[in-house]
């Protein structure tokens, strides 16, 4: 018997199916059965802003992640988010819209970059409360870019320069890299053979104070947890009050079963009354039947 249930036990799926589909949707879990609740949200391939991409582009629908992080935001079980970020850019406004959303979380926030963050992804990794990247990420810094059709005025290098400026102020003010140097970094002509700006590897970004650490996964687990256990301690009472939640919650779903389960007993005794008065009910029109048939034969 215990041979059993250690082979069920190891060949138990390791995400339920609400976790399996939220993976196929949105690329995002929960993790469970952890130290603390932390929610993983990854931002992959191009992000996909006001157009729609091509079916076969790797994309990340800024529409799915905004009502994602409103979510995590509210709801009180999740304790720390993790995001997950190996992106080559994308749309501007959309990717910059998305970092200031992440920027303004309440709940401690961990970033780390893997692959590469690149473009509009440079806001989206330095959004966090505090950033990773490993050693073989890359992240590349370049100028505001447009696709389709431009008007050959003054007005559009304003608009550019305009846009430019809020992105290195976002970045600028949420790591320890200077305006002026971030400047330089993306006006870099012999870094890249086809375009303006530069290529930084992993320990160059922590070098230049683009991102805070270099490491890895578990680094990245380890210092949310960190910054879990930090916040918990400078508010215990909102600690208490989420756990009082929890538990009310926790409570109300047990109170729900446990009338669930009363209100079946009720019907299961329903039922069975039922079918012994239709038995009896049977029974009876029998033995009637039978009275009937004796005194015709008489």
């Amino acid at each position: 018997m215990g041979h059993k249930n250690e082979n069920s036990e190891e060949n138990k799926a390791p995400f339920t199916e609400e976790q399996n589909q939220q993976i196929i949707d949105m690329g995002i879990v929960a993790a469970n059965n952890s130290p603390y609740n932390i929610h993983c949200l990854s931002i992959i391939g191009q992000i996909e802003g006001h157009y729609i991409l091509p079916p076969t582009n790797k994309s990340t629908k800024y529409e799915h992640i905004i009502p994602a992080l409103v979510a995590i935001e509210q709801d009180n079980s999740i304790e720390g988010l993790l995001i997950i970020l190996n992106t080559v850019g994308g749309d501007v406004e959309a990717g910059l819209a998305l970092a200031e959303l992440i920027s303004g979380i309440s709940k401690p926030t961990v970033s780390i970059v893997v692959g590469g963050g690149h473009s509009i992804g440079v806001p989206l990794a330095v959004s966090a409360k505090e950033s990773f990247i490993v050693p073989s990420a890359t992240m590349t810094i370049h100028p505001v870019r447009m696709n389709g059709m431009m008007l050959g005025v003054p007005q559009t290098m304003n608009y550019f320069e305009k846009m430019q400026d809020r992105i290195t102020s976002f970045v600028t003010k949420n790591s320890h890299i200077a305006p002026e140097r971030f400047k330089e970094l993306m006006m870099e002509r012999d870094e890249l053979v086809l375009d303006i700006g530069t290529v930084l590897d992993g320990k160059s970004a922590v070098k230049e104070g683009l991102i805070d650490n270099l490491g890895s996964l578990s680094d990245a687990v380890k210092r949310l947890y960190e910054m879990i256990e930090k916040d918990k301690s400078k508010n215990p009472q909102n600690a208490a009050v989420k756990q009082t939640k929890s538990s009310n919650s926790s409570g109300k779903k047990t109170a729900k079963a446990v009338k669930s389960s009363a209100k079946g007993k009720k019907e299961q005794k329903a039922a069975a009354v039922r079918l012994n008065s239709s038995a009896v009910n049977e029974a009876l029109y029998e033995q009637n039947t039978l009275l009937r048939d004796m005194r015709g034969e008489m």
